[in-house]
Formats: structure tokens, sequence, C-alpha cells
């Protein structure tokens, strides 16, 4: 019921109710009356001539419904005339018949050949069988019918023939204009490798000028690199079992001109008359290629700086030790970190932190050679590598390199009109000596880079097996961490602080203590640092927190009913948000006063993160909590500290304690800060205070409490307890004497 198929139907009919008139005529003379032969041969006759021309206008697309409407009743007024006609003379019948379907013929021959050239040949047969009958009308008789018989039946089989080729040129120019159509090309090849069919497309993607020069021609004479046997093999994949379709391939085609292009192929079978060929669809794919390039480059480029990120520099720094194996030469690795780039960004923003790591790139770039790899590792983290170093140059070469970026860093940055100064941290890692493939270098690196922050950052470090060992038992402890709160391993222990002049105990400090079920005990200095770098100190810190408080709750009733608890606290904790609200909910819930909690912080502590800091150390002395400055004198830039912060209390450390019976020097520095902390009306605490010497020393320079193994050690609750009753009860019997403490 296609368009194209139903004119056949029409002319089908046509010639079948001419062929139903004919043998009405001839063959039923003894069967049925004149009358009804005489109106049988006009209906039929009359059928004929509107089936032949509702198959040519539909043929030549100009039938319309309102034609089909009106075909029956022309039909049956055409039938009525002729039977009238032939009624009055029926000798007329058969030169009428062929008069009237050589005029139909006629028309439709000179429709079809007007309307196409395609339909040329079929137009000619209908035409000449026109004709034919026309002269048939006028000279048909009883002898000249066998001529008129055998002349019809050889213009019928032309027509036949025309119809068929006008059918087959139809269909073959729909092919054609349907393949020519697609946006991609198109060619049909046999296992030979001759082109069968090609569309226009393919032949502009292919360099020629039209589809007929591909026609005909092997594949390997349009493709200059393609081989027969690659051709042939192509072809085999389609007799393979189990082989879905269409396969798909990706290729790059060498072109006649030189060019290359890039395709996809999609292949599937095709079998006619027995014979399998392969149809092969090449889709363009140059944009497609050009963005994926773009995209892979842009997947290896870092946005910020413009120089490798961490995916290139993984692909680069394989190759270059690669390369350093097959040649026996050596390369090395350095790990660059930025100090206090957070604050950078905290302070002027993340555009300014950006622009201090894209001028940080540049410096870095400007000391490498050619062949030397930078990269941003992520962050504020930089990776160098230097390869085809000559062997047992690697680490020398890249100390050099480390000291040299050591000094541009050290010249400070402006940005947003400030000078900035940022150090850098470096670890150092070589091929072959500290590792044999890039993951294991950068790890060392890594590694290195972390022992130089911890040495005061602004350093360089070599990595070494030791630090690797460190490394690992990190990895252990960060395992064995996980799930110890839940596990009950941790516990806390005091230790007492008393008043340097009357002996008094008024504070403690809760010191951590874990026991581990798989590690056994381990001490602060292990498990602590690995805390904070895993960010676990939070959960750990708010655990101290609660349990301290709960502690100094149930003394409430004992000789420690006032005393004050002085707990560690790390930078992690103050940039909680919520670490205030948990200071304030401790407190209410354990019914105690601000003033006996207090909050040690390390000088490390404050240099974190300074205005965040600041802030909090603000609400926390607004909900009167003591801030105390452990560790005094051992860090960066201590007396800066004390104009920044409003402290309550400073700790003299041990480092100084510990010599100020033999070192005039130790003595005159312990001096200098008790002064000083005396004029800004802060408390003093000297801790490691291990003998009575020291201790009388501390107290004649007006020193106010004293913490350290000559005091006491740290001891679980029941035993300070009993100590603080022993200590109250040794006052009790010692003359009053004024008390020092502020």
């Amino acid at each position: 019921m296609q368009r194209k198929e139903k004119h056949a139907l029409f002319w089908g009919v046509g010639q079948l109710a001419i062929m139903a008139g004919g043998i009405v005529w001839f063959g039923t003379a003894n069967l049925i009356s004149l009358q009804w032969q005489l109106y049988l041969s006009a209906f039929f006759l009359s059928a004929g001539m509107a089936g032949y021309w509702s198959g040519t206008q539909f043929f030549i697309g100009k039938l319309r419904a309102v034609h089909v409407r009106w075909i029956a009743p022309t039909v049956l007024v055409a039938s009525g005339l002729f039977y009238l006609l032939w009624n009055i003379d029926n000798n007329w019948l058969p030169r009428g018949s062929a008069a009237a379907l050589g005029f139909i013929m006629l028309w439709a021959g000179t429709r079809l050949i007007g309307i196409n050239n395609r339909y040329r040949f079929l137009g000619m047969t209908l035409m000449l069988r026109g004709g034919f009958n026309l002269i048939a009308a006028a000279s048909l008789n009883q002898d000249s019918y066998v001529v008129w018989f055998i002349g019809t039946s050889v213009l019928k089989v032309l027509t036949m023939l025309g119809l068929v080729y006008a059918v087959q040129d139809e269909i073959q120019q729909r092919y054609a204009r349907t393949i020519d159509s697609l946006s991609h090309g198109f060619l049909i090849r046999d296992r030979r490798g001759y082109v069968h069919v090609a569309n226009e497309r393919c032949a502009r993607l292919l360099g020629f000028d039209n589809a007929q020069q591909l026609i005909g021609k092997h594949v390997c004479d349009l493709l200059p690199g393609l081989s027969r046997e690659m051709a042939d093999r192509y072809f085999f994949r389609f007799e393979a079992d189990g082989v879905q379709y269409p396969i798909a391939d990706t290729a790059t085609f060498k072109l006649r001109n030189g060019n290359h292009l890039p395709v996809e192929l999609l292949g599937s079978p095709y079998i006619e008359r027995g014979r399998l060929y392969c149809l092969v669809q090449l889709l363009d794919i140059s944009e497609r290629k050009k963005k994926d390039d773009q995209l892979h480059q842009a997947a290896r480029i870092d946005p910020v700086t413009g120089y490798a990120n961490r995916h290139a520099l993984s692909d680069r720094l394989a190759l270059k030790v690669a390369r350093a194996a097959e040649s026996g030469r050596e390369c090395a690795v350095l790990f660059i970190d930025l100090d206090k780039f957070k604050r950078v960004n905290d302070s002027f923003g993340h555009a300014a932190g950006d622009e201090l790591l894209r001028t940080a790139a540049h410096r870095l770039h400007a000391l490498l050679r050619p062949e030397d790899v930078l990269a941003r590792f992520g962050g504020d983290e930089f990776i160098i590598v230097l390869p085809d170093l000559a062997p047992g140059s690697a680490e020398q070469t890249a100390i050099d390199c480390a000291d040299a970026i050591l000094d541009a860093m050290a010249r400070g940055f402006e940005l947003s009109y400030h000078a900035i100064s940022v150090t850098a941290s470096i670890g150092i890692a070589c091929y072959p000596n500290h590792g044999t493939d890039s993951e294991t270098l950068l790890r060392n690196a890594d590694i290195a880079m972390y022992e130089a922050k911890k040495t005061g950052r602004g350093e360089q470090r070599m990595f070494t097996e030791d630090m690797n060992a460190a490394a690992r038992d990190a990895l252990v402890i960060d395992g064995a961490l996980r799930g110890a709160i839940e596990a009950n391993e941790f516990s806390l222990v005091y230790q007492a602080i008393t008043n340097a002049h009357s002996g008094k105990l008024t504070k403690v400090e809760a010191l951590l203590r874990w026991n581990s079920a798989l590690l056994g005990p381990v001490p602060p200095d292990r498990f602590i640092p690995v805390a904070e770098d895993s960010g676990m100190i939070i959960a750990l810190g708010t655990w101290v927190l609660d349990q301290a408080c709960r502690q100094v709750g149930l003394w409430k009733q004992t000789a420690l009913h006032d005393v004050t608890i002085s707990i560690n606290v790390s930078s992690w904790q103050l940039a909680d948000p919520g670490f205030v609200t948990l200071v304030s909910q401790a407190l209410i819930r354990n019914g105690l006063s601000p003033h006996q909690l207090e909050l040690e912080l390390t000088e490390r502590v404050l240099i974190e993160d300074t205005l965040n800091v600041q802030t909090v150390l603000a609400q926390l002395r607004a909900l009167g909590v003591g801030i105390s400055l452990d560790d005094f004198g051992t860090g960066y830039s201590s007396l800066s500290y004390l104009t920044q912060f409003h402290l309550n209390t400073l700790k003299i450390d041990r480092a100084f304690v510990m010599d100020i019976e033999h070192s005039e020097r130790s003595n005159n520095l312990v001096h200098a800060i008790i002064a000083m902390g005396h004029s800004l009306g802060l408390q003093l605490v000297a801790e490691g205070v291990e003998t009575a010497g020291q201790a009388a020393i501390l107290e004649r320079m007006g020193c106010h409490y004293l913490q350290g193994y000559h005091i006491a050690r740290p001891i679980v609750p029941d035993e300070l307890l009993r100590f603080a009753d022993s200590r109250a009860a040794a006052l009790a019997q010692t003359p009053s004497q004024p008390d020092f403490a502020i």
C-alpha cells in the first residue's frame, strides 16, 4: 500500500478489465444475450480506461481523493454511453474499444514523458500501444485480427518492461537519495574489497569529487595507508560467530592529499543473492576528537597555575623513571608544600590565594631546566621532577634545587597591596635510592616533607628509611585509634600543680593515656600527632573535656572541691564551630564554675589561624574560662602573642627549668620571663620541676605555681585525692603565710 505501488494496482485493474471485456465479447456469444454482451463490454472498457487514467495520475502524483470519489460514477456513465452507441451498431464495438484504449494510452504516454525523463521509456511504449490501437481501430478486420493480437501482446510486454524499469529506477533513486542524505559517509564493499555502492558524503570525506569515482575501486586504492591484508582482516570479522553488530571502530585515515581524517566506522553485514557484503558507515569525528583532545588536555592541566596537574604528573613521572631505568641514570622528586597558605585564603580570599599559587608556580618554573617537570599536586602542594641526572648526583642536585626554592620563597609575595611572607617545606626522594617506581617516590617525598614541617617549616629534608618506619608506625596507630574511644581504651591521669609559696594544691592538669588492645600502652607523643593529622583529635578532645569536667564534678565534696582543671586543646578543636558550645555544655552538665576550667594552647596553635583563634578565645574569656599558653619560650615569636591574645597563664617550658640551678643563662631567662609575666598581670607556672633547689629558686623569683615530679607524678583520681588530703593536712600544721597567687 505504499504510494509508489498503488499505480500498479490501478493499471492492473485496468488491464484485467480490458481483458475481461474481450472475453465477454468473443467468448460468451452463445451464453448470454447480445444486450448483456454489449453492456458488459462497455462496462469493462470504461473500467479499463479508468484504471489506466487513475494509475497514470497516481504515478505522477496528481491523483487526489476527490478524483477517486468520481471514478465509479464516471465508469457507470461511460458504460451507458458506450452501450447506447454500440446498441445502435454493434459492429463498432471492436473498433470503438480499440480507439478508446488508443486515446487513453496516448494520453498516458504523453503525461509520463512530460513529467519525468526517467519515465520516457514507459511513456513511449504506452504511446506506441495507443497508436497501434488507433491504427487497428481504423483498419481492424477478421483477417488482421491475428496481427493485431500479436502486436498488442508485444506492446503489452514492452509496457510491462517499461513499468518495471520505471519502478526499479524510482526505487533506486529513492535509495540513492536516502544514502546521499545521510550526514555521514556510506559504502558497500564485497569480500574482495571492491566498492559497490557509495554516497556523496563518503566521496567528499575520502577526498573524491563524487560517489561514482569510488564505485568499482578497491578500498586500498581509496586510502594509501590501507593494505589489502588489513582490508581482508576487517571483512573476516563479519564472518566470525557471535559477533555483535554493528561493529564499531575508530581509525585515522591517511587521505590521498596527505591529510589525516579521524573517523568512526560502523560495520554491518549485508547478504545479496547469497553473497556477503559489508555495509560501512563513516562518521567524521574530527570535531569530537578535537574536543576530546581539549578535554584530555584540560584534565591534565591545572586551571589555576597552567602547569601539569596530578593526573599528568603520574604519567610523566612514570615515564621519567622508566627512562632513567633504561639509561642507568637517576632522577629526583621534590614534594613542596607552602606553609601558612590557609591563612592567606582566610585573610585575603581565594582569589588572592590563587594569585599566590600562580606566582609561586612561576618562581618554581624559573628555577628549572627545560626537561624538568613542574606540577601542582593539589591545594598548596607542588611536585618537581628532576630527570636524567648522572649516577650519584641526584641527592646533591635535589638539595641544591630545594635550597634555591627556599630562597625564592623567602623573597615574599605582593598580594592585594600587602606584603605576604610564605615559606615552603620540601621533602626529597631520589631514584633509585628511595624508590624504583613513581608511586613510591611520591610517597617517600611526601613523608620527608612532613618531617620538614615537624622541624619548624621552611626546611628541606631528604627521605630516610627511619622516616618510612615512622610513617608505617603512624598508619598502624591510625588504624588502632579508630574505635578506641568506643572500646574504652583511653583514660585520664592528673598531675598536681601547687602554689609555689604555700604549697597548696589549686590546679591539676589532665593528661591523656591510651592502653591499646592491639598495641599496648602508647605514649601521647606517638598517637596525638597521628590523631591531629587524621582529624580524630576533635573526637578525642571532646572526650577529654567531658571526662575531665565530670571528674571535677565528682570532687565537689572533697579537698579538691574548688580545684581548677587544665586540659590541652588542639587547633582542630578551636576550628570547630561548635567548640565554645561544647565547653559551655560540659561546665553546665557537671555543675562547674567557668574559673574551674583552664584550656592550654601551644604557640603552634596560635599561629595556625590567628583570626579565628582570636575570635574563639574572646568567646571563651567571655564565658569565664581561663586560657594558658603552654611551653612558653620554645615557639616562634612568643612575645608578639602576648599582645595579640588575652591570656591568663604562661607555662614556662621544662627546657629552661631543668638547668636553672646550674646555668646562669637559663636562670636569667626564667627570671626575665617571670618579671615580664608579673608586669602583664599573668599567672606563671613552671613545668618540669624535679628538685627542691629548682622549686626554691622559682619561689624566690616570684613564680606562682610549680608542676613536676618534685611535686607529684601524673596519677589516677583516687591517688590524687589522697595526695590532696595529705597536702591539706600538712599545710594545716604549718603557720599561715601570705599567698602570692593572683
